[in-house]
């Protein structure tokens, strides 16, 4: 999937594309469907699309397990993957209607600098 610069979720992707050109993919995604809404790869091995559907089921998995813990009150803001040579980062959005899940490879892009556009392009999703 592609992104239309005619919506809130491809206007987004957009402006983190421009923020971090070399990320190694970014989606946006509806949590109750599972569905990436854009998505972007600059790697032929990764496909936002079917990182969004598991994604999906790993922030649903830890909505159940905050919510065993009792822990109202609390809501999540991001959750950090972090592998051998990337940072996979699944930022909520939305009141936890929707998230942007970005890869950026770690050698390249620090931690800080991640979470930052994503902060800096959450209120662009409707």
């Amino acid at each position: 999937m592609a992104y239309s610069k005619n919506t809130a979720a491809g206007k987004a992707i957009e402006a983190i594309i421009n923020d971090l050109p070399g990320l190694v993919a970014v989606a946006v995604v509806d949590i109750s469907s599972g569905m990436a809404l854009a998505s972007h790869s600059n790697s032929p091995s990764i496909n936002p699309e079917t990182a969004a559907a598991y994604n999906t089921e790993v922030v649903k998995q830890k909505q159940k397990a905050m919510s065993a813990l009792k822990l109202s009150g609390e809501n999540i803001e991001d959750i950090l993957i972090t592998l051998t040579n990337q940072l996979h980062i699944i930022k909520l959005v939305n009141n936890g209607t929707k998230f942007i899940y970005l890869v950026v490879n770690s050698r390249d892009t620090n931690l800080a600098i991640a979470r930052e556009v994503l902060r800096a392009h959450v209120d662009e999703i409707n």
